[in-house]
């Protein structure tokens, strides 16, 4: 019987990069009674295959089992008097040449401290590099861990420290081990399961009992590992990402949202010149984008291997650019090159908006001069599998926001610009109001368009819509006026009141991302019979007819 119950121990694996509380770790788990401890028991091994120089290098060889497969079959999973064991690991250990055992069994998760924490006391014992760090491997360790279906949980020193209890429950609860109050105290002082390298790394961890909250303020960074630190952090970062907050208790951030279209949780966008992963497609903190909205963008739609109405809307891009007094823009082929390469990368045919923005670029400090704009423009090209955004078969509705739209004297609504405030403020209202979209009026209260549509009435067989004068010339208002005559319906363009959107007979907004959408409700008034009138639907119908005949195709390397 005792045999038997040796044979069955559980094998716990702590893998982390040094200096991420892992010691600390250690000692919470090995308060625990039914649990046996381990201290980075591949360190000999690590060692004796690298080469690399530590102070206590020939006595650690002299003393531990230096043969990875001896250390794996009779160390790590060898047979032990309780019903657990923790083996704390440094990924960097994890040489070639080790048996796969080492990961099919046993159960592991993985420990990860932001980079900016560890550089400062890194180099106390040895030169930080991206090797001694290890981050690259741990990145690995959880990939092959998710290959062999057991993705490991992932806890970050950070949560430790500033919950421990509840970021050990939960880490509890993910091994599906009991959580034991024991885990939160130790005593302070070398411990019996310390390595034989405790003296040079363990000295703060020897002064501690339990784990403790960061500091208020931050050491000085060594700037002199400040391209360390930018190597690193991209693996830090792809780690967290799969941190799972486990309680209320925690100073979590909100829980993650359900997209609209799921399939758009994986995707790449282009980014200044080159194409990246969703969570990757990020500017500069010093991008005029963010520094005062500085920026122009165009909403694209694709349809059947085709983008409707391309040249057009490059056509008003770089007019607002011209307008903003932009330098260094790119051309239109690299434009146009980097849209066909991002939907060719994403496989995106079909279905499909693009939110094209072009931004002033990247300043050399902050400020709101473009003096500081000494790079190029920073173009964004993000694609993302959208239907129309707005219900075309039954209607909208719409309520009068108070907040006016931007005049020529303020801000000229024919520039294509980022910064949206004025539409934002009345789209708050519409949410408000539970309304679809908000109508915005202009400086002299006729009606302009709605906060991110342009819009049509009709009355008594006459489509009417409102000067572009406090309103951006669109391109699919443009393209359904010209189908307005082409269907030999009478066209006038005017200032129009709000009484008369009150009372028409048919209402419809247009726009890239909802195309015709029906109005059938404006302050609660009732348009027409409350349903999608003749003129919409033939219009509807015209502008389906032609996003199928037209547009610019999308080239592939399938063509011949």
């Amino acid at each position: 019987m005792g045999d038997q119950k040796q044979e069955e121990i559980e094998v716990i694996h702590s893998w982390s990069a040094p200096r991420s509380l892992s010691t600390s770790l250690m000692y919470s788990f090995a308060q625990r009674d039914d649990i046996e401890v381990l201290d980075e028991p591949l360190y000999g091994t690590f060692l004796n295959v690298t080469g690399v120089e530590r102070p206590y290098r020939e006595e650690l060889l002299s003393k531990m089992e230096c043969d990875g497969n001896k250390v794996v079959k009779e160390i790590i999973y060898g047979p032990g008097g309780k019903k657990y064991r923790f083996c704390k690991h440094i990924a960097k250990q994890r040489v070639p040449g080790l048996p796969i055992d080492l990961l099919q069994k046993g159960k592991h998760f993985i420990l990860i401290r932001n980079p900016v924490a560890v550089l400062p006391s890194f180099d106390k014992v040895v030169p930080p590099s991206i090797l001694e760090l290890g981050l690259g491997e741990l990145v690995s360790i959880y990939s092959e861990l998710c290959a062999l279906g057991k993705p490991p949980p992932v806890i970050d020193a950070a949560d430790l420290q500033q919950n421990p209890e509840a970021t050990l429950r939960g880490l509890c609860e993910d091994l599906n081990i009991p959580f034991q109050n024991a885990m939160l105290r130790w005593e302070a002082g070398p411990k019996l399961i310390d390595g034989l390298w405790a003296p040079w790394w363990y000295k703060s961890v020897h002064n501690s009992t339990c784990f403790t909250p960061t500091r208020k303020y931050p050491r000085a960074f060594p700037f002199s590992f400040y391209d360390l630190l930018e190597q690193s952090l991209p693996f830090y970062n792809m780690l967290r990402r799969h941190v799972r907050h486990t309680s209320s208790l925690l100073k979590s951030p909100l829980p993650v949202p359900d997209l609209p279209v799921p399939e758009n949780e994986k995707l790449l966008a282009w980014v200044g010149d080159e194409i990246v992963p969703r969570e990757s497609a990020k500017v500069s903190v010093f991008d005029s984008v963010v520094q005062g909205g500085d920026a122009v963008w165009e909403g694209l739609r694709v349809y059947s291997g085709k983008i409707f109405k391309l040249e057009e809307h490059l056509d008003r891009m770089f007019d607002s650019a011209k307008a903003l007094a932009f330098d260094n823009v790119p051309t239109r082929d690299e434009i146009k090159e980097a849209i066909f390469r991002t939907l060719n990368a994403n496989g995106m045919f079909d279905n499909t908006h693009i939110r094209l923005t072009l931004t002033r670029g990247k300043k050399v400090t902050s400020g709101m001069s473009p003096a500081f704009n000494l790079y190029s423009c920073t173009l964004i090209v993000l694609p993302e599998w959208k239907p129309p955004v707005y219900d075309n078969v039954s209607g909208i509705t719409l309520v009068t926001a108070t907040t006016r739209r931007n005049s020529p004297n303020n801000l000229d609504s024919k520039i294509h610009h980022n910064n949206l405030l004025n539409n934002i403020l009345a789209k708050v209202e519409g949410n408000n109001a539970s309304a679809d979209d908000a109508i915005m009026l202009d400086k002299d209260g006729y009606v302009s368009e709605t906060n991110a549509t342009n819009i049509f009435l009709v009355k008594k067989g006459r489509v009417l819509t409102p000067h572009a004068d406090c309103c951006l010339p669109g391109i699919t208002r443009a393209t359904v006026m010209e189908l307005v005559v082409k269907e030999k319906f009478v066209l006038e363009e005017r200032r129009i009141s709000l009484s008369e959107f009150h009372t028409a007979d048919e209402v419809w907004t247009t726009g890239t991302m909802g195309e015709l959408s029906p109005v059938v409700k404006i302050d609660g008034r009732i348009i027409g019979d409350g349903k999608v009138g003749p003129v919409t639907r033939r219009l509807q119908d015209a502008y389906k007819k032609l996003t199928e005949d037209s547009g610019v195709p999308i080239p592939t390397n399938n063509e011949s």
